[in-house]
């Protein structure tokens, strides 16, 4: 179990995603606000190391922010 312990896995929440041209991503100045698709009841995507392996929910506590997970994704077969 020790060898675990020096394992690195970089987890990402996805909240939704959006489309725009290079040129007005270009543009953007610090505050500028980028539209998702998605709204605030969506479920998010948790990736680990750029991979899907769950599903969720924002909560939010206090002045924190989380993610509940609510759904495990199945394994790849080829990591199986």
């Amino acid at each position: 179990m020790a060898q675990l312990d020096t394992v690195s896995v970089d987890i990402s929440v996805v909240l939704g995603t959006t489309v725009m041209p290079i040129h007005q991503m270009l543009r953007m100045a610090r505050g500028a606000i980028i539209e998702l698709d998605a709204t605030e009841d969506d479920e998010v995507q948790i990736l680990a190391n750029d991979m899907p392996v769950a599903r969720g929910q924002v909560v939010i506590n206090g002045n924190r922010i989380g993610v509940q997970i609510t759904e495990m994704l199945p394994r790849p077969i080829d990591l199986r």
